[in-house]
């Protein structure tokens, strides 16, 4: 039951979810102002792929973030390759340089079909 004590109306609430959908939806800032927007990471964060650091945890990142972070970087078409053309596409994708390092020291021979091998590779649980 609505006591009628909102500032719009019903009608007028839609229209701006609607106005706004694209704007939300599209990715980009929403805001009018550049010093409003969040910063992006530094070249010399620390890699987030891995997750933060925490004092007896295990070096090898979790399956899912390290899958995450390649399927941002990596497309469809990247797949299959070795892990030289797969650190190529990872470079070109502009992927922390610490994933990188960790694709170009795989086996040399190994060939990945899909992110789901190369992400099992990477934790380490193939």
């Amino acid at each position: 039951m609505q006591r009628g004590s909102a500032r719009l109306s019903a009608h007028r609430d839609d229209e701006m979810k609607h106005e706004l959908q694209d704007l939300l939806r599209s990715g980009h800032p929403t805001r009018t102002e550049e010093w409003q927007d969040p910063e992006p990471p530094a070249e010399d964060d620390p890699e987030i792929w891995r997750g933060p650091v925490v004092p007896g945890k295990s070096e090898r990142p979790p399956m899912a973030t390290v899958r995450l972070d390649l399927a941002r970087h990596l497309g469809r078409s990247d797949f299959p390759a070795a892990p030289g053309e797969l650190a190529g596409a990872l470079h070109r994708g502009q992927a922390p340089d610490a994933l990188i390092q960790a694709v170009r020291r795989l086996p040399r021979g190994a060939r990945y079909a899909n992110v789901q091998q190369l992400a099992e590779a990477l934790a380490g649980r193939t």
